[in-house]
């Protein structure tokens, strides 16, 4: 088994947000790093549109916490303290918190994006970046961070130019994103609107128009040069985050929010994990679960919760939302309590079994999973091999 702790020669395999973080605390560190990526360019399964970097999970804000590691926050960000829900009824909730409950970030490869800024952070502190180098088996110290290995969410929709004030709006309710949400972002005349689907998948083109008409009616959405974007992720709680002796991190780990499908801080924090461990001669595997994994475990139960209230039970939860400061609501949410703990062992059974997709069997099926995912992957079993990215 390769030593993954002593060597200065260090291969991360991915260039997404959680590889490149990594890469560049390693970097920083003074280690030979090199960053091995199948694809031509960062940011391939993005489309310059908005996401949000949640900041309610933890007391630290999110960019504070990326600024102690070294990591800059040099790409564009906005935060949005305050925004609108809509209940499954259409009914209108305004939102807010005493301090931002998410950053408005792009994603893709244009200058500005989160992915651009951290491949060039982590160029400058001295990482090498091999584009199209796609890697089939690591015999060598590093980490893997490929991104998701399966689908368990779905987003599709559009980024647009509209002349709407700037905002953010959150519609639930089956009837746009079984299992999910619908949003729509808009800053400085750019626009992304999307529905995030659990389930149906096969149906994603009826859930985004339903979206659609949904925000055209209660928020004025006003679209010029729509083009369409579709996304994926993948959530579970992995056993050890460890593969053939190497550290996974990211999506490719599984560490994602069960709940709401956020995933880039749990992505680059556990790349910073995983660099630490490396530099400190320390476990990766005990590290990411004392750190990452209450939040993780916190939100299974939340999801299971999610899926036994149906619809009521959000419309319940978004009027409770809307009463007090939306950002202290939504941490003490995230904190794994004594009743979370004593029904973490039922919601890790079932939270998945209402999210079920028979529909999408890969066979003639045209959702953004079955049409950009990496079907060719397989999780290897010999010890030195990876799963390919």
């Amino acid at each position: 088994m390769p030593d993954t702790t002593t060597r200065n020669d260090i291969t991360v395999v991915g260039a997404g947000p959680s590889g490149l973080a990594c890469a560049i605390v390693l970097a920083r560190a003074g280690r030979r790093v090199t960053v091995r990526e199948w694809h031509s360019d960062v940011g391939h399964r993005f489309h310059d549109d908005f996401q949000g970097l949640e900041n309610w999970t933890r007391a630290e804000d999110v960019l504070a916490e990326m600024r102690a590691v070294g990591i800059a926050t040099d790409f564009e960000f906005h935060p949005f303290d305050s925004g609108t829900v809509f209940d499954p009824a259409g009914r209108r909730y305004p939102v807010r918190g005493q301090r931002p409950l998410f950053y408005l970030v792009r994603r893709g490869r244009e200058a500005g994006t989160l992915d651009r800024a951290l491949l060039d952070q982590a160029r400058a502190a001295g990482a090498e970046v091999r584009f199209n180098d796609r890697v089939r088996s690591l015999d060598d110290a590093g980490v893997l961070a490929t991104g998701p290995r399966k689908a368990g969410i779905i987003a599709v929709g559009h980024v647009f130019q509209t002349d709407m004030p700037n905002g953010a709006w959150l519609a639930l309710g089956h009837r746009l994103a079984p299992g999910g949400y619908a949003y729509l972002l808009v800053q400085d005349g750019r626009g992304t609107v999307a529905s995030c689907l659990f389930t149906g998948f096969r149906d994603q083109a009826k859930y985004l128009s339903a979206t659609e008409e949904f925000f055209t009616s209660h928020a004025g959405l006003q679209m010029r040069n729509p083009r369409p974007f579709g996304g994926f992720g993948n959530m579970r709680l992995p056993a050890t985050a460890m593969q053939g002796g190497h550290a996974v991190i990211g999506e490719h780990a599984g560490l994602q929010d069960a709940l709401a499908g956020f995933g880039m801080r749990y992505a680059i924090r556990s790349g910073v994990l995983a660099a630490h461990a490396i530099i400190n001669d320390s476990d990766y595997a005990t590290a990411w679960q004392r750190e990452l994994g209450p939040w993780l475990k916190a939100g299974i139960v939340n999801r299971f919760v999610f899926n036994l209230a149906g619809e009521m039970g959000m419309s319940l939860a978004v009027r409770r939302l809307a009463k007090r400061d939306a950002g202290q609501l939504l941490e003490r949410a995230y904190r794994l309590s004594l009743p979370k703990r004593l029904l973490l062992p039922l919601a890790r059974r079932w939270y998945r079994a209402p999210l079920a997709d028979p529909s999408c069997n890969h066979v003639d099926c045209e959702c953004v999973w079955c049409t950009h995912g990496d079907h060719e992957s397989t999780v290897a079993t010999a010890p030195r091999s990876i799963a390919e990215h």
